[in-house]
C-alpha cells in the first residue's frame, strides 16, 4: 500500500475541481455590462468618468444623485445588423446597464454637470463644505 502525503484541498480539487471555470465563465457572462469607472477628487470637486461606449444620445443614459451615491443607467442599442452576414464572435455589449457608485465627499447635487465624448462619460459634482466634524467643549465643574 503506497503512502499518500496529506492534503487538505484534496476534497476541494476532486468536487470542485472544474469551479474556477465555472466561476470565470459565470464572471465574463454577468459583468459584460458593467460600467467601468474612475472616482476621483479635487479640492473643489469630485470627478466621476465611466466608460461607456456606444451612446448615440443624450437620452441613452440617466443620471441620478441620492444618498451620496451617483447612479448610471441606460441603454446602449445594436447598430442594425444584416442579415447575409455570419457573425463569429460578439463580445461588444448591447442592451441595459447599471451602475452605482459611492461617493467620497458630499456634493451639491444642484451643481452637477455632464458630458460625453469618445465614449468616456464626465460627470464632475460640486463638493459641499459643510463641516461634519464638530468640536464639542467640555464643562468641568
Amino acid at each position: 500500500m503506497a503512502l499518500t502525503p496529506y492534503d487538505p484541498f484534496n476534497i476541494f480539487r476532486r468536487d470542485f475541481g472544474s469551479l474556477p471555470r465555472v466561476l470565470d465563465q459565470w464572471f465574463d457572462e454577468h459583468t459584460t455590462s458593467r460600467v467601468r469607472v474612475d472616482v476621483r477628487e479635487t479640492q473643489n470637486e469630485v470627478i466621476v468618468t465611466a466608460e461607456i461606449p456606444g451612446l448615440e444620445k443624450k437620452e441613452d443614459v440617466q443620471i441620478t444623485i441620492h444618498d451620496n451615491h451617483l447612479h448610471l443607467n441606460g441603454k446602449i442599442e445594436r447598430v442594425s445588423e444584416s442579415n447575409d452576414e455570419n457573425i463569429h464572435r460578439s463580445e461588444r455589449y448591447y442592451g441595459q446597464f447599471s451602475r452605482t457608485i459611492p461617493l467620497p465627499r458630499d456634493v451639491d447635487e444642484d451643481g452637477a454637470r455632464a458630458s460625453y465624448r469618445n465614449g468616456i462619460l464626465e460627470v464632475r459634482l460640486q463638493k459641499t463644505h459643510t463641516e461634519h466634524h464638530r468640536q464639542i467643549d467640555v464643562d468641568f465643574h
